[in-house]
């Protein structure tokens, strides 16, 4: 009995700081805000957190039980494009709100040259989440 009260503490203590590290995340550096000022959907701010919360509670829900979703694997392209909009979306927004690419350019030496830096980014990415798909998930 004794090992299971020390179970829940413990992952009670996990999610706590997992969950508080998150809010920090997400707070201390805007990146909400900062979303919706790219996307120009400033005034569905809430249901971008209100998705981001939804998101958090159902991917916590679903990576405690063993979840399967019966469904036609056509359902699969649009949820996987959703999935990507919205993940790539908030890695815009965080590289936008910490000024990333500017100083990655100064960095590297190609300051004139940031839109071949981003695209190298964005191909790389699309490159290699396909090669991931298409050979390692089967």
């Amino acid at each position: 009995m004794i090992e299971y009260v020390c179970v829940i503490i413990v992952g009670f203590a996990g999610g706590i700081a997992v969950g508080g590290g998150f809010v920090a995340f997400l707070t201390v550096l805007g990146i909400i805000p900062r979303l919706t000022q790219l996307s120009k959907s400033v005034h569905r701010i809430q249901a971008y957190e209100w998705a981001v919360v939804t998101g958090a509670l159902c991917g916590g829900w679903a990576s405690l039980r063993d979840t399967a979703l019966h469904i036609s694997m056509y359902w699969l392209v649009p949820l996987g494009l959703f999935c990507g909009v919205f993940v790539g979306m908030l890695a815009a927004a965080l590289t936008e709100v910490t000024n990333v690419m500017p100083i990655l350019a100064k960095r590297v030496g190609v300051e004139g040259k940031i839109l071949f830096l981003l695209m190298a980014l964005v191909l790389g990415k699309v490159v290699g989440s396909l090669f991931h798909w298409i050979f390692l998930i089967k």
